[in-house]
This record gives C-alpha cells, structure tokens and sequence, in this order.
C-alpha cells in the first residue's frame, strides 16, 4: 500500500493530525473483505470512516465583514467515534452535577478474570449485564449490612472493555459515596474517609455473584457456546471452568478519589464517554503498520489489520446502557431518597460525627457545574463549546469581527464587496 497522502502525526490547528478515522479509510475496505463483521461493527466503521466528511453533508460559516469562509461537515454522532464524545461528555457531567452530595466518595473497579473474557465475547449483552448486577449487588449489600454501614449507597457505574493496549479487557469504574441513607431514612452514616469495605471482602462477594449468575445462564441455555466456547458444551468441563475461578483471586481495586466530590465526578466524566482508544494516542500510520502510545510513556507497533481487530472488539451490542445508576443514584430515588440524603448532610446531620468533605470543584470546573443539567441541555452546541473553551464561532477566526452566518455549502458566497464611504466635503 502506497504511504502517499498518508497524515503525519503534525497537529493542525490543536488537533490530532492522524485519527482512527484515517486507517479505517485506508486499510478498512480490505479489512471487511477478509473479516465476518457484526452488524454493529459495520455500523461503527462506516460511521468513523464518514464523521465530518463531505458524505454526511455539512455547512459553511462565512464572515459578513470580511468574506472568509469556515467549512464544516456534519459529525456521525456514534459513541465509538473518537471525534464525537466532548460535548456528550459535559452535557452528561453537567446533568450529573446536580446528584452530587455532599460527602466524599470513593472509586472501585470490578474486573472480569481472563479465563472468562472467550466466553463473555461470545454473550456480550448478557454478560455485560452480569457484570453491572454483580458489581452493584456487591456493593449494595456491603452498605446495608449493619457489620458494615446499615445504609443505602449511592453508585454510579461505568463500563469499559479495553487495557491500553486496546486488548478486551472487561471491567466496570464505580464511584461510591462514602456512606448512606439509614434504612428508616432519618440519618446520613458515612464511612471513614479512607476507607469503605475490605478489598477481599468485595472481591469474595463480587466472584460469588458473578458465578453464580454465570451458572443460571447455563443451566437455562442462554449461554451461546458457539466457536471457541464449544468445550464448556460439556456441563464436566463447565463445572470445572467455574471451580477454577472460584479458587482464584479476583480483582477488585479501591481507592478514594480526591478533590472534592464535584471533582469526583469531572474525574468519572473523563471514563463515561471515552473509547478505545483518542486519536490523540495515535503516534504514526505508514499504510501498514500503526503506532500507538501505551501505559507509562510505552508505544505499541501492530499491523493495520491488528489494530482494527481490537477496535471492533470494543463495538458495543445495538442500544446496550453503558452507565448505570444504582441505590441513591437510581432514577427512582432520584428526587426522594437521593434528596433526603442531601437535606441531612447538608444541614450536618451525619450519624457517624465524621466532618463532611466540602462541595469544591475545582477551578476548571467551576463553568460547566455552574449550570444546571437543563441549562446545559438548552444549550446549542455553538454556547457550550463557547461555555467550555472560550472559543466563539459565532465571530470571524480571521478577522476578528465579523459576524459568522451559516449557509449551506451549494450557497457559499462571499458577500458583495461594501463601496468605500464618499467625502462629503
């Protein structure tokens, strides 16, 4: 393949020059002749090679003043797009803002033992879901346990299926606040500031859960054991699969974030709406091979081919809910329980006696938390890349003053030229 016209890995304007847009289009065609594709693969593809291209249409923005002319083309709005999460992502943080409590939260990450990634490929919807239910069960019965908290939690769910090298790797973010509801809903009990449950406690429960979901998926044959799957077929071989993760350790990680529980959430928003990987990892494309940074400064080499396989292995099934809101947090407690709570923290009614964290967003942040979720959803896309960069489009890049007006692009003019004032003297 010829590396002619290939991008450079230059910035442009304070943008990635290469994307993952750019292999796709390059190495894509030949990749869908050689591969079997799901429906939802192609989707994505088609989507990533097409965002912001003349195929999906767009506009110009020309100066009134000055006659310069901006054109843009429309965006595939997909959630795999690498281009297409900025703004999604702070209309979602500005939405979430307003759930915040005023307490201090912690971040635990529930992953899925590799053994069991072969068959999760093969049942993505439904093991996905396992993973959610699990996780969140975990954590919801430790909170409500009176050895433990005696209270309802508040979670916030994310789930994320690669490492940095874009391998699958199942896993689900969780922030937790650091306490709850009392069951009778009259007290605020919080945990110690640095610490919510024993790490080998949620990971004991958490394997339990999961495995045993795992086998009532199996005794009701809604597993598919197609492919490399076919020996779990055997209920022997099955049984001995889920002795062996029943006997391993299972990684469960905690840790309490800091900054304040605002910034909780500007820090959970940079996993809600990222994929595999940023056009920003990318470090060189030359037709063949693709370069990409990895974890500590590292960069990985892999073919064209290799790298669009671990793409797609992170395409989602059609419609599935990748964030999740549990306890406090779900949608039904929402403007009851969730409101009760902050009534009690906010006027000081914490249980434990504890000093509650103080509600400070960083300097950053302060903009966007500003707003409410409705403001933010009333905002046209124009107002909040103005609201989150202090980029207007609205005035010309060029001369500064102008007005910008939108036309389409089969009306593009530049507009008449204005005749010099004459002196009436």
């Amino acid at each position: 393949m010829t590396t002619e016209g290939l991008p450079s890995t230059e910035q442009t304007n304070g943008r990635p020059k290469l994307e993952v847009a750019d292999i796709f289009r390059a190495f894509g065609p030949a990749y869908r002749e050689r591969h079997v594709l799901t429906p939802e693969q192609r989707e994505v593809m088609a989507a990533i090679e097409t965002c912001r291209t003349v195929v999906l249409g767009g506009h110009a923005d020309v100066c009134q003043r000055c006659g310069h002319v901006e054109i843009s083309y429309n965006s595939c709005r997909n959630r795999h797009c690498p281009k297409c999460q900025g703004l999604a992502q702070a209309r979602w943080l500005a939405q979430r803002m307003e759930r915040v409590l005023p307490t201090h939260y912690f971040h635990v990450v529930f992953t899925l033992p590799e053994p069991l990634r072969p068959l999760v490929l093969r049942n993505r919807r439904s093991l996905f879901d396992l993973l959610f239910t699990a996780a969140s069960a975990t954590l919801l019965e430790l909170g409500h346990d009176p050895n433990w908290l005696g209270a309802t939690l508040g979670i916030t769910a994310v789930l994320h299926t690669w490492s940095r090298t874009m391998r699958f790797h199942p896993h689900l973010h969780c922030i937790v606040t650091g306490g709850g509801l009392s069951e009778d809903d009259t007290q605020w009990l919080s945990t110690k500031q640095d610490f919510l449950f024993p790490v080998r406690v949620l990971s004991s429960l958490f394997r339990g859960k999961l495995l045993d979901g795992l086998r009532r998926l199996y005794k009701k044959g809604q597993l598919d054991l197609s492919g490399p799957c076919v020996p779990l077929s055997d209920p022997a071989t099955f049984a001995r699969l889920v002795a062996e993760l029943y006997d391993t350790d299972w990684c469960v990680y905690a840790k309490e974030p800091f900054g304040g529980p605002e910034a909780v959430y500007a820090y959970l928003g940079q996993y809600t709406h990222r994929v595999a990987i940023s056009n920003w990892r990318l470090r060189s494309f030359d037709g063949e091979q693709v370069s990409f940074s990895t974890k500590d400064g590292g960069t990985e080499t892999v073919s064209a081919e290799t790298f669009i396989a671990r793409f797609l292995l992170h395409v989602l099934p059609k419609g599935f809910v990748r964030i999740r809101h549990y306890g406090l947090m779900a949608p039904s407690n929402a403007t009851t329980r969730l409101e009760r709570a902050r009534a009690l923290l906010t006027s000081g009614d914490d249980a434990s006696g504890a000093p509650l964290h103080q509600v400070s967003a960083p300097e950053e942040d302060r903009t966007t938390s500003a707003l409410s979720g409705e403001d933010i959803e009333d905002l046209g896309w124009q107002d909040l890349l103005l609201l989150l960069t202090g980029h207007d489009v609205n005035v010309c890049p060029l001369c500064g003053q102008g007005p910008m007006v939108r036309v389409a692009l089969s009306v593009v003019r530049s507009p008449p030229e204005t005749p010099e004032p004459r002196d009436s003297s």
